[in-house]
């Protein structure tokens, strides 16, 4: 599932909102134990583009 929420990503890396919409999907499907890895590679891969959406996608996160 990582690997696929990755390829996502980087598809619709062109348009802020649908990689909003996309990251949101992600997180939500992904596991928890891999949540932290894909957030070190949105910030690794989109932070200079978009780290005020994934700051907001992680950041909303239910602390548990």
């Amino acid at each position: 599932m990582f690997e696929m929420c990755k390829e996502i990503l980087e598809k619709v890396s062109f348009d802020k909102s649908l990689f909003r919409k996309e990251l949101y999907k992600s997180i939500r499907w992904i596991k928890k134990d891999e949540l932290l890895a894909l957030r070190v590679w949105c910030v690794a891969t989109f932070g200079h583009v978009y780290q005020d959406v994934i700051s907001e996608a992680f950041d909303s996160l239910p602390m548990s």
